[in-house]
């Protein structure tokens, strides 16, 4: 695997550690949090269903 891939490896599972944009931005030296969410950043099945299970329990608390 090249090393490139493994920055994007390591992005995606800073994030699904549930880290701050600004976290993972300075992790990985990027000037800009724009750079790393549109290069490096990456909706995986974790943070697709963490992200899921979070607005289901929002619409949840809305409608009781």
């Amino acid at each position: 695997m090249p090393i490139h891939s493994l920055r994007h490896t390591y992005d995606v599972l800073l994030l699904e550690a549930g880290n701050d944009m600004k976290y993972v931005q300075e992790r990985l030296g990027h000037g800009s949090m724009r750079i790393t969410a549109d290069i490096y950043a990456h909706i995986s099945k974790k943070i697709n269903e963490s992200s899921m299970e979070k607005f289901e329990a929002h619409m949840r608390s809305i409608l009781e």
